[in-house]
């Protein structure tokens, strides 16, 4: 069977435009020579908020229903009206649907190829590129499994901490902390699970978070923060040596977070006690 060209872009999220990362989310595939186009992008955030933990969920899906719908419009338009031909590449397709701007949103430029079946190609493009690493950013354990115990042994203890929200900002960045109180400095906990499927996502999420940490330590709002972290760790022993390295990623911020292993929940919840009692007693004083 003859082979035919193709070319294709993928559609990147670019969280930041200032570290550049970015996860791909959309693809479009364009063979001149049959006047064929096809585009596809994705349905779940899962791996994206895995990657990046302060996405706003409700603006990306809303976002990318935008962008499937601009596609399947300008797809269906041109092959309606023959003008299919006119397209230089798929590039020229794609920024009909998502023009070039400032946004979030940025086309790749072009890959091109041959094929003798278009649909398997498209398909075989899409898993590489946009989903391939999708199984291994899901955590056996959540960060919020990471966080149950803690909160039933203070529970158990019947310690009164009056947690809330902190948000933590800094020059070029800024994080949000679900549970955090204030004793003279601010004490925030953050959860992580690092029980994922490879050595490669449990560094990767370390190296994310080590990224925020960096980030707003310049310059943040608030100087008397004291960060805690408690660690969840993989549960295939094969991946205990990526942990560590994830452990030594997140400790050596200029930071300074406090690491606490799941083994270390107890101290934690201890020291937890203490500086309630602390701070209760010192209310107490004339």
């Amino acid at each position: 069977m003859k082979k035919i060209a193709y070319g294709y872009v993928i559609l990147r999220y670019v969280h930041d435009v200032i570290t550049g990362e970015f996860v791909n989310v959309g693809l479009v595939m364009h063979a001149p020579d049959t006047r064929r186009v096809k585009s596809k992008t994705r349905t779940s955030i899962r791996r994206l908020k895995a990657t990046f933990p302060d996405l706003d969920r409700t603006a990306f899906v809303a976002a990318m229903k935008s962008v499937t719908r601009s596609l399947s419009k300008v797809e269906k338009q041109f092959q309606s009206d023959g003008m299919l031909k006119q397209f230089v590449d798929a590039k020229s397709f794609a920024h009909l649907a998502v023009p070039i701007d400032d946004s979030s949103l940025q086309w790749s430029q072009v890959s091109t190829g041959l094929t003798d079946d278009f649909d398997k190609t498209f398909d075989r493009v899409y898993q590489r590129m946009v989903t391939r690493y999708d199984h291994q950013s899901l955590a056996r354990r959540s960060d919020e499994d990471v966080w149950r115990p803690v909160r039933e042994k203070i529970a158990e203890r019947k310690i009164s901490v009056p947690f809330e929200e902190k948000t933590v900002v800094g020059v070029t960045d800024q994080i949000e902390f679900k549970h955090a109180w204030k004793n003279g400095a601010w004490h925030a906990y953050e959860a992580l699970s690092l029980d994922l499927a490879d050595a490669d996502g449990i560094k990767d999420k370390a190296r994310r978070w080590r990224g925020h940490l960096d980030a707003v330590f310049e310059g943040k709002s608030d100087p008397n923060v004291k960060l805690n972290f408690i660690l969840g760790a993989p549960t295939d022993p094969k991946l205990l040596s990526a942990y560590e390295n994830a452990v030594n990623i997140l400790g050596h911020s200029p930071s300074k977070p406090k690491i606490y292993r799941e083994a270390q929940i107890d101290d934690l919840v201890s020291e937890i006690e203490d500086e309630v009692r602390a701070h209760s007693h010192g209310h107490r004083r004339p």
